[in-house]
């Protein structure tokens, strides 16, 4: 199998959908060897945040001196994203050798009469066989969706269990209120062992708390309201959190502070079960800690940002750090959205601070709200919305309309799924651009 054939093979598996459950999938790690037996894991779970709170911990941790995987979905530019050992992707070459023994096996269940594994559960057995060969010290793994029946949740030797923000997202399978949702996602919390958590709402906590007693597990709250001293900047932000001094983060967004101190509990405890991180280590750890698509800055003159706010929780966010960061700004929106996702809210929540929007179709046939439709459900709110035809159209409309403003903001957000693409758009042409005057300065 060379890397085109996996990807494809890769496409052809989507056919599967999504089936919730573990148990095809410890029939296909059985048939592995169970690789994840042979791991120590951080497990993460909630509705936003769990990829900036991976961030942080793995890179702290990987710092330390430990080897760390991390295993994350979606990607944003690149399919490998989804597995590295000390923040590298994985190789091609090695994506291909795991992936062939994962077909191998998953082929070997259909002969049986098994069912065929998702696309999602030869991708997690994949990343097990993968950082067991590597044999990493430690895997900060992220759940896919849910907690308790999502294939993730086979791994019976979490460390820690750890939860971002909970709020209502994929109710049509996780459940329609925040305690069904809370429920589901506790299932990931193993007996005995430490679990950390957002400030939740009080129906939430409830079912954490309950969840944790009955599993003889110790919980803590990674209170944020606990963080003093917060400074926000474009750049760098910082807080004091209990015994941690003016820590500093290069992730920017309000709401990087509360995923900050999540991750700040996190390394608390696995220091309790002989994970000890030197504090300068966990310092640099949290200021090199970058999490891509997460109001993050990928152009400037006009700044450009990049978010991947796609439900109701994330919009609020998103918007608060909008208000926060460019008040009396001129700000351009792209918006991309997925049909199954809550963007009448996710508008709602964002129309007011734009000056105009332009609306794009995520690369995902079965589920993408199309960006015609996506502009006519815009302009029941916001008058000044333009559709365009391809992400690259979107982008060189966004830079016409911000003219030669250059405090004017450009913020994409939506669906993960178009980021990566535009991400690559605007760096090719701020490549362009800064080649250009380059010459024009030597002429």
């Amino acid at each position: 199998m060379n890397y085109r054939e996996a990807m494809e093979y890769m496409e052809e598996l989507k056919k599967y959908g999504t089936v919730m459950g573990l148990t095809a999938m410890r029939e296909l790690c059985a048939r592995l060897g169970n690789p994840q037996e042979q791991l120590k894991f951080v497990h993460i779970a909630g509705t936003n945040g769990k990829g900036s709170v991976l961030a942080y911990v793995s890179t702290v941790l990987y710092t330390a001196g430990y080897r760390v995987g991390r295993y994350i979905s979606p990607a944003v530019k690149d399919y490998r994203e989804r597995f590295q050992v000390d923040g590298k992707m994985i190789t091609q070459s090695a994506l291909c050798n795991s992936l062939e023994r994962v077909r191998a096996a998953a082929e070997d269940m259909v002969t049986e009469g098994f069912p065929h594994p998702t696309a999602f559960e030869v991708e997690t057995a994949t990343a097990f066989l993968f950082f067991a060969d590597k044999q990493c010290d430690i895997v900060v793994l992220e759940t896919g969706l849910g907690g308790a029946e999502d294939a993730t949740n086979i791994v019976t030797t979490t460390l820690v269990a750890a939860f971002t923000s909970i709020s209502m997202d994929h109710m049509d399978i996780l459940g329609d209120s925040p305690e069904k949702i809370a429920g589901v996602k506790a299932g990931i919390i193993k007996n005995k062992r430490y679990v950390i958590t957002a400030r939740q709402s009080p129906e939430v906590m409830k079912v954490l708390r309950q969840t944790a007693l009955l599993k003889k597990a110790k919980l803590f709250t990674a209170d944020v309201t606990r963080a003093k001293n917060v400074k926000y900047g474009a750049t760098k932000q910082h807080f004091t959190y209990d015994k941690y001094k003016n820590m500093e983060i290069s992730m920017l967004g309000q709401f990087q502070i509360e995923n900050a101190v999540v991750a700040l509990e996190v390394i608390s405890a696995l220091g309790k079960l002989g994970y000890p991180v030197a504090e300068d280590k966990l310092r640099q750890g949290f200021v090199e800690a970058v999490w891509p698509g997460r109001f993050e800055v990928i152009g400037k003159k006009p700044i450009f940002i990049a978010d991947g706010a796609h439900n109701e929780d994330a919009s609020l966010k998103l918007a608060q750090s909008i208000r926060f960061y460019f008040t009396n700004k001129r700000i351009i929106y792209i918006m991309g959205m997925l049909r199954d996702k809550e963007y009448d809210k996710v508008i709602r929540n964002t129309y007011e601070m734009a000056e105009h929007i332009i609306t794009v179709t995520p690369p995902v046939p079965e589920r993408a709200l199309h960006a015609y439709e996506l502009a006519q459900e815009i302009r029941q709110y916001h008058g000044s919305v333009t559709v365009a035809d391809s992400v690259q159209e979107a982008v060189e409309i966004a830079y016409l309309l911000a003219g030669q403003d250059k405090e004017c903001v450009i913020i994409a957000f939506g669906s993960l799924s178009y980021l990566g693409e535009l991400m690559n758009v605007v760096q090719h042409r701020d490549t362009i651009r800064r080649d250009s005057h380059g010459r024009s300065e030597e002429n």
